[in-house]
């Protein structure tokens, strides 16, 4: 019997992607260059204070300036049309990004937990006053980038990526507020050190969650929302004529395309473009698939010897086949 394939370049709507990104975009350029300003500023603050709290936050200002600018430009690269070479386009770059900044804030995190163990060991004399008004600008330049970012799209790990780190910045100025105002009252300087841990403790979960997430999908594994064999069940018992689904392989872009892979086993006497075309259809409006390739099969499989479960993970040479990762 004549096996036919069917790829489907169409199915792609990138209509409300492109809205967001575009806007995202600029929103992400706007924070970049408010961070970037002010970093300068915060680090000069430091170092006449001897605060670590506000150093710390100016390394924070300065990893994420870089990492805002990384993101824009991820940006600007995903609005790029697909090659030859790279056939579905720019679109993984932004989560690229998204997990080196997962990577880049540990990194930072760490070193201020190092130079805080230093700073507790022999704690060296703090001036509280600048400190304060240093921190309190600081935490204002941070709120705007915060609230510039949050207009963005959600679902972006690149846009989650920059939010995380104004998120960092936003509290490290926080603690550095609260760190000048003990030192006022009090002069106990251990305070500045010990908030800085705490705030890189609670940037490295944050981190961790995002990398997780990146690195789900550059695993090309199953979107979260989404249930593989869900899925195959869905198309066997809704579409007429399909026997059954295997080799079924479903996985995101950049974090919201999702696409997918299939068999479609038919039944003789079915019409092969017919149920093609269905299971596409299901796929996008019932499950959120925007671009499926689907193989129909009548009798034995192509790919003879394999087994027809749903449990198809060993499968992975199949996927490549089928998809040109970018």
């Amino acid at each position: 019997m004549a096996h036919t394939h069917s790829d489907d370049h169409s199915g792609h709507d990138h209509g409300a992607g492109q809205v967001h990104g575009s806007t995202d975009k600029k929103r992400v350029l706007i924070a970049a260059c408010l961070t970037g300003g002010f970093m300068v500023a915060e680090a000069l603050g430091g170092l006449l204070t001897g605060s670590l709290a506000l150093l710390a936050d100016a390394g924070h200002m300065l990893a994420d300036a870089i990492a805002l600018g990384l993101a824009w430009y991820a940006f600007h690269l995903a609005g790029r049309p697909a090659t030859g070479r790279l056939t579905y386009g720019f679109g993984r770059v932004k989560t690229l990004v998204a997990y080196t900044n997962g990577i880049a804030i540990f990194v930072i995190a760490l070193w201020i937990v190092y130079e805080a163990w230093g700073r507790l060991l022999a704690p060296t004399p703090v001036l509280g006053g600048p400190m304060l008004v240093v921190a309190v600008l600081g935490l204002l330049v941070n709120i705007g980038s915060f609230f510039v970012l949050h207009g963005g799209d959600r679902e972006s790990l690149n846009m989650r990526g920059a939010m995380l780190h104004v998120l960092g910045d936003l509290l490290g100025s926080a603690a550095a507020i609260v760190a000048a105002l003990v030192i006022l009252a009090t002069g106990w300087t251990p305070i500045d050190p010990i908030l800085s841990v705490l705030v890189s403790l609670l940037i490295l979960s944050t981190a961790w969650s995002l990398m997780r997430a990146a690195a789900h999908v550059l695993l090309e594994g199953v979107p979260p929302s989404l249930d593989r064999d869900l899925i195959a069940r869905d198309i066997e018992a809704t579409v007429l004529g399909v026997r059954e689904v295997h080799h079924m392989h479903v996985w995101s872009l950049d974090g919201t395309s999702n696409m997918a892979t299939l068999h479609a086993c038919l039944t003789e006497g079915v019409d092969a473009y017919q149920a093609v075309s269905t299971i596409k259809k299901r796929l996008a409006s019932e499950h959120g698939i925007s671009h499926a390739t689907v193989e129909p099969e009548f009798g034995q499989c192509a790919d003879d010897g394999d087994d027809h479960d749903h449990d198809h993970e060993h499968d992975a040479a199949a996927h490549h086949d089928h998809h040109h990762q970018a």
